[in-house]
């Protein structure tokens, strides 16, 4: 066997010492008003993140907007069950980075990596986006694992971080990034999440063929 690819400081690409998770608004609100992508697919992918976040041990940044309000509930079960020890940053701002306990909570990770999820594309996941890449920030939305009212208000969005300097990934594609070569520790990781992925992907496509 090949030898195992030795970790390189300063690596530009994801690593698990590098990067953070920032998990948005993954609200019954907002999940049931997303029109870009199925319900069932966007569960899968960000559960998929999350399971990654657990297993490669990334700081985790968990936020909803508008709960002590009254206005909306806080983070489903799909995903709040992942993070159970992380703690709920609930805000009033749009804009997460607008909220001081939210960028406090971003900047106690100490990683300038930054992977996006939330709800909206077009609002909570492009609005801090913006923001943090213009304070130097890498943010790395997870194109699929996110959710815009339209797919041309989601295509729009991603365009627009792009053109902003964003590094658009998928879920999958992440997990990879993280484990990167099979022959290190714990490649069991990246194994345990596709063997529960692609068997859960080939019964959403089974359940919704028609016949």
């Amino acid at each position: 066997m090949a030898g195992v690819t030795a970790v390189r400081h300063n690596d530009h690409l994801l690593t698990p010492d590098n990067c953070a998770l920032a998990v948005i608004d993954y609200q019954p609100e907002q999940v049931d008003s997303v029109g870009s992508i199925s319900r069932d697919e966007l569960m899968l992918n960000v559960t998929a993140v999350a399971r990654a976040a657990v297993a490669y041990n990334l700081p985790v940044v968990l936020s909803t907007v508008g709960v002590e309000l009254g206005a909306n509930t806080p983070t489903i079960p799909e995903v709040r069950e992942q993070f159970s020890q992380v703690p709920e940053i609930d805000r009033t701002t749009l804009n997460s980075w607008e909220d001081p306990d939210f960028r406090t909570a971003i900047e106690a990770t100490g990683r300038r990596k930054v992977i996006m999820t939330g709800l909206w594309t077009e609002v909570c996941v492009a609005f801090p986006t913006l923001d943090m890449i213009d304070e130097g920030y890498e943010i790395y939305p997870v194109t699929d694992a996110i959710g815009g009212i339209s797919p041309t208000a989601h295509d729009s969005a991603v365009h627009r971080m792009v053109q902003a300097g964003a590094h658009p990934v998928t879920a999958i594609s992440l997990t990879a990034e993280l484990q990167r070569d099979w022959g290190r520790d714990n490649a069991q990781q990246l194994r345990a999440i596709l063997q529960w992925y692609f068997p859960e992907r080939q019964r959403m496509r089974v359940h919704t063929t028609p016949r």
